[in-house]
């Protein structure tokens, strides 16, 4: 909620636990986190429409260029909480930065919202996903403790409603 203080400007994180189990019951949890827009974002409310989507992060970076290879997923971007993913414009001039939320490696980027920009809008937490993103094993744990449950996140609507009546 609020990411870098902006107000409203809020994302969701998808997290998918991927349990497989082996002969020896080994167990290996990877924790597939898929960076969507959260319900509340100004992008999702009614009268926007969405311009253009760019994943040219700097003149030296664009997320398009993130080339994965491998069980290791060699060639991946590694990201910051607060590395940007991708900026999007909507019709009435502003711009927002969509940004990681979580450490990581940056496994693919969503280029089918680059033609059709309007499912961010009419399917965010499906098709209309920005990235997805793999933390580190060891990591996983202290990430999800770092999110909001989808019940904290509701309570945080509650409290905007509440403070703007």
């Amino acid at each position: 909620a609020d990411v870098k203080g902006r107000p409203c400007e809020d994302f969701c994180v998808l997290q998918h636990s991927n349990r497989r189990d082996s002969i020896m019951v080994l167990f290996l949890f990877c924790r597939i986190c898929v960076i969507t827009l959260a319900e509340a974002h100004p992008l999702l409310q009614s009268g926007k429409t969405i311009k253009s989507i760019n994943y040219q992060i700097s003149a030296n970076c664009s997320r398009l260029q993130n080339k994965v290879s491998g069980k290791s997923k060699r060639g991946a971007q590694f990201l910051t909480e607060l590395a940007p993913l991708c900026r999007i414009s909507s019709s009435d001039g502003e711009e927002y930065t969509i940004y990681s939320c979580i450490r990581g490696r940056l496994i693919e980027v969503n280029e089918n919202i680059l033609s059709n920009p309007t499912l961010l809008q009419q399917k965010p937490s499906t098709e209309g996903y920005i990235a997805v993103v793999l933390p580190k094993f060891e990591e996983s744990k202290s990430i999800t403790q770092g999110l909001l449950t989808q019940k904290e996140y509701e309570e945080v609507l509650l409290k905007r409603r509440n403070s703007s009546s």
